[in-house]
């Protein structure tokens, strides 16, 4: 579903909100998403222009950009567009409700809250690594939920206080925010 991607992530972002993202046999009703905005904005990895890392980023829109991060976890976003403008939504958290149980085999140990509960553990539930980067992602638009929130960003040294993630309010399976540690320099 690209229509519905096509445009500002700021403005695809709430939308996504109650979306569900199928993948791997496994369904995920989006509960947290986070909206990152090219080169307008310092958190974004389309910041500095296009390289090989980031390439998906910059269209068609409606494709996973799948990127590793601290060497051992994989994220996904949702690309905006239209193509040529890099834009992105970060998928965050979510519900299974449907592939329950290969859901709990990729997350062995894991609470039914907890396994969707943050965008690497979404990654995992989804069975989403590196070879996802750029395949057309499968959303079905979801109801609109009845409240929203709006708050920073996580986990970001700069741009972090823009309020750009999005989730659903009172949802438990929405992640806990927590924000980008200070570094110090060695010795300090």
């Amino acid at each position: 579903m690209t229509d519905w991607a096509e445009g500002d992530p700021l403005e695809v972002a709430p939308r996504l909100l109650n979306a569900v993202v199928s993948h791997g046999g496994v369904s995920v009703r989006l509960t947290e998403v986070e909206a990152y905005a090219g080169p307008d904005d310092p958190g974004s990895h389309a910041f500095r222009g296009e390289t090989a890392r980031n390439a998906v980023m910059f269209g068609p829109p409606g494709r996973f950009y799948v990127y590793f991060v601290y060497g051992m976890h994989h994220c996904a976003n949702l690309v905006t567009g239209p193509a040529g403008d890099p834009g992105a939504v970060l998928l965050r958290a979510g519900e299974v409700v449907a592939g329950l149980d290969v859901a709990r085999a990729r997350r062995p140990g894991s609470s039914d809250r907890d396994l969707a509960r943050g965008p690497a553990r979404l990654c995992r539930a989804l069975g989403i690594d590196l070879t996802h980067n750029g395949v057309r992602l499968d959303v079905v638009a979801g109801e609109g939920p009845l409240q929203t929130s709006s708050g920073p960003r996580v986990g970001l040294r700069r741009a972090a206080e823009r309020p750009w993630r999005f989730w659903v309010t009172g949802d438990p399976t929405v992640s806990t925010y927590r924000p980008a540690s200070v570094r110090r320099p060695a010795g300090a």
